[in-house]
């Protein structure tokens, strides 16, 4: 099923596990994708394996530099009708041990790489009365961080309420944002970023008694971009396997 053929879409944080499973879905779906990453192999491997897909490496701490980037990336692949906001860093530091330079890294790639990214796409998706944006959020926007530090749950957070701004905005044009947030997907972050006693605490919380798998978030985000989506605009998909319920 081709249901997003003709169509064009942009994925941060593509050489990641997520961002590399939601490429695959959304490539396996008809789109063109554009995969924007840090430069290195993990970016050259992804669009080695995602169909249809170039690779643009970039800096997302410069938004000076994200208007350019958009340029080169409608140069190859003509108007972007998807948005995901993937690109994320995370921080374990709380309040008192969060110095400026950490704040303002977590806030530039978590936040603001994904503001200008969108403002920079919306007026295409609005020529074309067409547009999908999905921001990345996650389950530390809601609880203000079970294991995650301050920046990483105020960027976050901020993040879910930027996405009910614009869908708010930009609903007339024929355009949804949504936001997906996650809870303890299977990827560095819980092989590396945890002990394995932390490890062990999460899943005894977990109802599910596991961590997400990068395909189910992907999963989400190709229903986000499907025209069977139009209706849904202003929420945030928890996929947390029941560790919060609202």
């Amino acid at each position: 099923m081709s249901e997003l053929a003709g169509r064009s879409a942009l994925v941060t944080g593509a050489a990641g596990p997520m961002g590399f499973a939601a490429a695959q879905a959304l490539a396996a779906a008809g789109c063109r994708v554009a995969l924007v990453d840090l430069a290195g192999e993990r970016l050259e491997h992804a669009a080695s394996e995602v169909d249809n897909s170039i690779a643009f490496a970039a800096d997302l701490t410069s938004t000076n530099a994200i208007p350019a980037l958009v340029g080169r990336i409608e140069s190859r692949l003509g108007d972007v009708s998807i948005l995901l906001n993937n690109a994320g860093v995370l921080s374990n530091t709380k309040s008192q041990a969060t110095d400026e330079n950490e704040w303002r890294r977590v806030l530039a790639i978590n936040l603001d790489a994904a503001f200008f990214l969108a403002r920079a796409l919306v007026p295409a998706m609005k020529r074309q009365r067409w547009g999908r944006i999905i921001n990345t959020t996650s389950l530390a926007a809601k609880t203000g961080g079970l294991t995650a530090g301050t920046a990483y749950a105020v960027s976050k957070g901020a993040l879910s309420a930027m996405t009910f701004s614009l869908a708010r905005e930009l609903a007339a044009d024929g355009v949804t944002v949504n936001g997906i947030a996650p809870a303890y997907v299977r990827t560095p972050m819980i092989t590396e970023g945890l002990t394995e006693a932390q490890r062990q605490a999460l899943l005894a919380m977990i109802p599910v008694g596991r961590f997400c798998e990068p395909e189910e978030f992907a999963h989400v985000v190709r229903f986000l971009a499907s025209p069977l989506s139009g209706f849904i605009t202003g929420e945030i998909i928890d996929i947390n396997g029941g560790l919060l319920m609202d």
